[in-house]
C-alpha cells in the first residue's frame, strides 16, 4: 500500500522537451514516475496535475520540490529554452501544496550524488576520491549544466551558477578551426555551443564546412548512433571532437573547484555513448594540464548512470530543510 501523504513527496525533472514527475520517500527511495511532453500542456501547472491525477487510488502528496531547466534564484521561473514561466507561490497553492520547492535542475543533480550507489556510476579512467574535498558534476543535454558540492561539516552545500557558458577553448588545431567557424555564427562561442544536443549538430556542421562537403541534417541522436558514424566519417570525429571537449571542460571545472572527490557526468546525452565514451579522448583530454597532469590523474571521474538522479537530488533537497 502506498504511504500516506506526509511521507510521500511530489517531485520532478522539468526540461525543455520533458517533464519527469515522480513520487518518492524521504529516503529517496522512488515509488512512481511518468514523463510527459512539455509541448501537450500550456503550463507546468497543468502537467502537474495530470500527473497527479493518473491513479486516483494513490494518496496525495502535500509536500514537492522540482528540478527544472532554469535559474531558480527567486519567486519567479523562466524557463531558458522552453515557454513555461511560473510563480513558485502561486503553483504552490495552485496544487494545494504545504511546501513547495524549485530548485535548477543542475542543483538536483549535485545533490543527488552523495546518494549515489556503486551501480549508479561508471567509473571513466583511474583516480580516487579525496574525502572531505568538493565534488563537480557537469552534463550536456538540451544545454550544459554544471554544479557542484562543497563541504560543509556532515553538509555539502551545492553550488548554482551557469558553468555552462564559460568560454569554450581549443586544444589542437582542428578544434580552434571549428571554433573559428562558430565564431562567425554566434556572438559567444561557450561550453554550451558545443557541448549539448545543439553542440553535436553545431560541431558537425562545422567540420562539414572546413571540408567543403555538404552537411546533412542530422540530428544529435543521429551523429552519434553508431551505423551513422560508421557511414559518415564526419558524425564519427564530431562525436569524438564532443567527448574530447567535454574532457577540457571537465578538468577546467576540476581545477577551478578542487573537486578532488570527483568529477560526474550526468545529462541525457553522455550515457548512451556508453563504452564508447569510456574509451574516448574524455579522460586523456581530462587530465591534459600541463604540470597539473598528476593533479587531475589522481581524482576519479564516472558518468552517471542512475535513470532519474534529479529525483534523488529533490528528495536530498526537501530531507535536509
Amino acid at each position: 500500500m502506498m504511504a500516506n501523504s506526509e511521507t510521500v513527496w511530489l517531485v520532478g525533472d522539468v526540461g525543455a522537451t520533458n517533464a519527469r514527475f515522480g513520487l518518492v520517500s524521504p529516503d529517496g527511495t522512488i515509488l512512481h514516475s511518468s514523463t510527459f511532453a512539455d509541448a501537450d500542456f500550456a503550463t507546468i501547472g497543468e502537467a502537474i496535475r495530470a500527473y497527479l491525477a493518473q491513479d486516483g487510488s494513490r494518496q496525495r502528496p502535500r509536500i514537492g520540490c522540482l528540478a527544472i531547466a532554469a535559474p531558480a534564484t527567486g519567486d519567479e521561473i523562466r524557463m531558458t529554452n522552453h515557454p513555461w514561466s511560473f510563480s513558485v507561490a502561486a503553483l504552490r497553492a495552485e496544487l494545494g501544496f504545504e511546501r513547495f520547492e524549485v530548485i535548477n535542475d543542475f542543483t538536483a543533480a549535485a545533490l543527488a550524488l552523495p546518494r549515489l550507489g556503486p551501480a549508479d556510476r561508471v567509473p571513466v579512467g583511474g583516480g580516487a576520491p579525496v574525502a572531505g574535498r568538493p565534488v563537480a558534476v557537469l552534463g550536456p543535454g538540451s544545454g550544459l549544466g554544471v554544479s557542484g558540492l562543497v563541504p560543509a561539516g556532515p553538509r555539502w552545500l551545492p553550488l548554482t551558477g551557469e558553468g555552462g557558458h564559460v568560454t569554450m577553448a581549443a586544444v589542437t588545431e582542428r578544434e580552434n578551426g571549428v571554433l573559428q567557424w562558430m565564431r562567425r555564427h554566434f556572438d559567444h562561442v561557450s561550453a554550451e555551443r558545443c557541448l549539448s544536443g545543439p553542440g553535436l549538430v553545431n560541431l558537425y556542421n562545422a567540420l562539414a564546412a572546413l571540408d567543403g562537403v555538404p552537411a546533412a541534417p542530422y540530428t544529435a541522436a543521429q551523429i552519434t548512433d553508431p551505423a551513422t558514424r560508421a557511414q559518415d566519417p564526419l558524425c564519427d570525429e564530431a562525436t569524438g571532437m564532443f567527448c574530447a571537449m567535454l574532457g577540457t571542460v571537465a578538468g577546467d571545472l576540476a581545477v577551478t573547484l578542487g573537486a578532488q572527490s570527483g568529477v560526474f557526468i550526468a545529462g541525457g546525452i553522455v550515457p548512451r555513448l556508453g563504452a564508447y565514451f569510456v574509451e574516448s579522448g574524455f579522460r586523456p583530454r581530462f587530465e591534459a594540464k600541463g604540470r597539473l597532469r598528476p593533479y587531475l590523474a589522481a581524482i576519479p571521474t564516472y558518468v552517471v548512470t542512475h535513470p532519474l538522479p534529479a529525483f534523488l537530488g529533490c528528495a536530498a533537497r526537501l530531507a535536509e530543510t
